[in-house]
Parts: C-alpha cells; sequence; structure tokens
C-alpha cells in the first residue's frame, strides 16, 4: 500500500470514528432529554435512525416491545394509503364531517374544530376525522382491512428488542366492527415498537426516488399538516419539522385512555422516527413530549441551522 492509499484509509478510519462519536453523544444527551421530558409519566420513548434502523435513544424499551394495546388514530395514514393504492378514493373529494357520530353503540366524535366541516384526503389525515375514515372504510372488505394492518407489520416482530410480543388483528364480522378497526378501536392490537417500524416504513417511503409514491403524497402531507396545525400540533419541534400521528384508545388490560404519538423528522427529509407511548393519557399529551425531543435532535445533530 503506497502512502496515498494509506492517507485515504486513515481519513475514512478517522471520519467514521468522528462520526460514531458524533451519533454516541447525540444517543446520550436524547437519553437525557427523555428523563426530563417524560419525568414520572409511565410509558416509553424509542427513537431510530430511519436509514439504519438503528436505536438511537430509549426509554422503557421493554414496555414499547411487550404492551399490547389498541393503536387509535395512528393506524389511519395506512388506511389511506391502501385506499390510494386501489384507487378507492379521490384525494380531492371532500366529505362532510357530521355530529354526533355513533358507531355500533360507541360514541365516536371527532375531536377537530367544527368549524372543519367537509375534508379531503390531506385534511382527514391532518384533522384525524372520524367520519371520514369511518366512511371511507366501507369501501374495504373486512379482509383487506385485515391485510392493511398485516402489510404494515402490525403482527410482525420488529427485532429491536428480546422478548416481543406480536400484535393481533381481528377479523371485523359487521359494518360497525369495520368501521371501528379502522378507526383502530377495535380488533386490533399492537406494541409501540411494531408502530414505531411501520412509521420508520413511512419515512423510507417518503424518500424513495423518482415519485414511486406519486400515489401517497396525500398521505405525507397530511402527517406533515397534522404536526403545523392538526391533531398532532403539539408535537411541532423548533428549528425543523416533522410529521407524524396521535392515537387515543381505551386500555386493554387496564382502565382509561392511552395516548401515542409516532411520526418522523424532518417532514421533508427524515433522519429520525420516534414514538412516545403514555400508559395513561391522549395523544396530545403523547405529542407534547415528542416536541423538545425532535428539536434536541436537531439541535445536536444541526446546531441552529436549519
Amino acid at each position: 500500500m503506497n502512502l496515498l492509499s494509506r492517507s485515504l484509509v486513515l481519513v475514512c478510519v478517522l471520519s467514521w470514528t468522528a462520526h460514531s462519536a458524533g451519533q454516541s453523544s447525540i444517543a446520550s444527551r436524547l437519553q437525557k432529554q427523555m428523563a426530563d421530558t417524560m419525568g414520572t409519566k409511565p410509558g416509553a420513548v424509542v427513537v431510530l435512525d430511519v436509514a439504519t434502523g438503528k436505536l438511537l435513544a430509549e426509554r422503557n424499551i421493554a414496555i414499547a416491545a411487550q404492551r399490547l394495546e389498541a393503536p387509535g388514530s395512528t393506524v389511519k395514514p395506512f388506511i389511506l394509503l391502501e385506499l390510494l393504492r386501489l384507487n378507492k378514493v379521490e384525494p380531492a373529494q371532500r366529505l362532510a364531517c357530521h355530529r354526533p357520530l355513533y358507531i355500533g353503540g360507541h360514541r365516536m366524535d371527532c375531536t377537530h374544530s367544527p368549524a372543519v366541516a367537509s375534508l379531503d384526503a390531506t385534511d382527514a389525515i391532518a384533522y384525524s376525522c372520524n367520519t371520514y375514515f369511518s366512511s371511507m372504510a366501507l369501501r374495504m372488505t373486512p379482509s383487506e382491512l385485515a391485510e392493511t394492518f398485516r402489510r404494515a407489520g402490525f403482527t410482525s416482530p420488529t427485532g429491536l428488542a428480546s422478548g416481543e410480543s406480536i400484535g393481533r388483528i381481528t377479523a371485523a364480522q359487521s359494518q360497525s366492527s369495520l368501521q371501528l378497526q379502522a378507526l383502530g378501536d377495535w380488533g386490533i392490537e399492537v406494541t409501540p415498537l411494531e408502530l414505531l417500524a411501520a412509521y420508520r416504513r413511512l419515512a423510507l417511503q417518503k424518500q424513495a426516488p423518482n415519485n414511486s409514491s406519486e400515489f401517497a403524497k396525500p398521505v405525507f402531507l397530511g402527517l406533515e399538516r397534522s404536526v403545523l396545525y392538526g391533531a398532532a400540533h403539539a408535537a411541532q419541534p423548533l428549528g425543523t419539522s416533522a410529521a407524524g400521528k396521535t392515537g387515543t384508545a381505551s386500555g386493554v388490560n387496564q382502565p382509561g385512555s392511552h395516548g401515542f404519538f409516532v411520526g418522523y423528522a424532518p417532514a421533508d427529509k427524515p433522519e429520525i422516527v420516534l414514538l412516545v407511548y403514555l400508559e395513561h393519557g391522549r395523544g396530545t399529551d403523547a405529542a407534547a413530549v415528542a416536541a423538545p425531543l425532535i428539536t434536541s435532535y436537531w439541535k445536536l445533530r444541526h446546531g441552529d441551522a436549519k
């Protein structure tokens, strides 16, 4: 090996070492931010590198791996993706949102402002409209909906932790159970890690070259707008952008509701994917935990530059 070759090898080794040290520093500081932000809140937080799928930081990953819960509205992007893929929905078509909303004896009113009276596909994600998704779900068969969830990875281990539980999908037997399943409130239980892995795949799809996911644009735009001004607005970070979804549902094995936020940042070129699961609370509470974590990552990785 000549002197030039040795110099190039040395430069590569030093560069890799510096990168690894930088990642380690970011991880340790994110761990501290997680502890400060979560405080005594019961639940879990996990952050992954989008490109590699490697764990950057975590708090209570065993809970994220083993707890099975109804995912609430976090499943809506995957339903819309399938409807768009099958050409069963026109993205620009607007649907009136009516309150109250009763499905099979369950009251499922939307939480967005009554001023949002009609929504297209992008709005429906941004504002997490139950009326829209419970209506559009009727364009799918029970087997199509169940397969959509399986394809998203909701019945598959992620490999991110040992002793993982596996999600469960129950085939809907009625119109009302189909609609409730599309809202993540019946017939589906997932682990927080399965949700995280599913949103990482979304982030990778967002990055796909040559517009291979052109049909999915309403989903990605809806997730970004959800954080900008919609249902997940509490997750809006400082200095960068984010895209994501909140979810609130009744506990499977415990009383009260639990909350999720799961998403990626930056919204245009995802670098990290993050999940917040709160054992008690709502999706908006989980989003509020996510915001300072995304902000901290951005400052640590990029300084104050946007």
